[in-house]
């Protein structure tokens, strides 16, 4: 078991990656209609639900995929596909199997997962972090003393 509990941050990364593409190419697919045979009319700009759907689907899975705000990005994403699966698809059948529902409730679960298991590694997070500490790139200082931020800046140049 040590093994295998040393792999479980790539593991888990790799789970959030794959899950995060999924999820994000769904709302490249239903916003552009590419990538995939048509699964519906292209909703209009701001059509609700499947347009604002769409943005969801494109905007947190494009952060959760990155490592960037993974949780609150996956428990939006999460909680999407949970109010997709009980508004549109659990009034036609009680069971996803019945219902369609089956990719809502999964990716509904999975980004569930990843709120609370984190995002693992392999993180865009993670390596500007690192950067910052190894100084390649410069963390936001506050002025001091209250001082306008422009102002800071022109007293630290001479």
């Amino acid at each position: 078991m040590n093994q295998l509990d040393r792999l479980r941050p790539h593991v888990l990364g790799l789970f959030r990656i794959v899950v995060a593409l999924l999820f994000f190419l769904h709302g490249v697919s239903t916003l552009f209609h590419v990538l995939a045979a048509s699964h519906g009319a292209r909703p209009s700009v701001g059509e609700w639900p499947g347009w604002w759907a769409a943005l969801i689907q494109f905007v947190t899975g494009a952060f959760v995929l990155l490592g960037l705000g993974t949780r609150s990005a996956a428990l939006v994403g999460s909680g999407s596909m949970a109010f997709a699966y009980f508004t549109e698809h659990q009034p036609h059948g009680l069971l996803p199997i019945q219902n369609g529902g089956e990719p809502a409730v999964m990716f509904c679960w999975a980004l569930l997962l990843i709120v609370f298991l984190g995002p693992g590694s392999l993180t865009l997070g993670t390596v500007l972090t690192r950067l910052r500490g190894a100084g390649g790139v410069p963390a936001v200082v506050p002025p001091a003393n209250g001082a306008p931020a422009a102002a800071a800046a022109t007293a630290t140049r001479g």
